[in-house]
C-alpha cells in the first residue's frame, strides 16, 4: 500500500456534487485501490491507480467515498 493512501481522511461522496478534477476516490473509505480523478465528463471518471499509476475510465457511480479536504 502506498505511504499516501494510508494517510487519507475520507468523506462520503453524495453523488457526483462536489467532486472535481484532482480529488482522490475510493470506492470503499480506507480501502483500496484510491484513484486521482484526472478528468470528469458525462458521468464518466479518467483515473490514475495512486499505487500502481494505471489508467482507465469508470463510471463515478461506483466511487461513494473521496478524499476529506485538509483542514491544516
Amino acid at each position: 500500500m502506498s505511504n499516501q493512501a494510508r494517510h487519507i481522511d475520507w468523506q462520503f461522496m453524495d453523488g457526483e456534487a462536489g467532486v472535481r478534477t484532482g480529488d482522490l476516490v475510493s470506492a470503499a473509505a480506507g480501502g483500496l485501490p484510491v484513484y486521482k480523478i484526472l478528468n470528469l465528463e458525462g458521468g464518466r471518471a479518467w483515473l490514475r491507480d495512486i499505487d500502481t499509476g494505471a489508467d482507465q475510465v469508470t463510471p463515478l457511480t461506483i466511487f461513494h467515498w473521496k478524499a476529506a479536504a485538509d483542514r491544516r
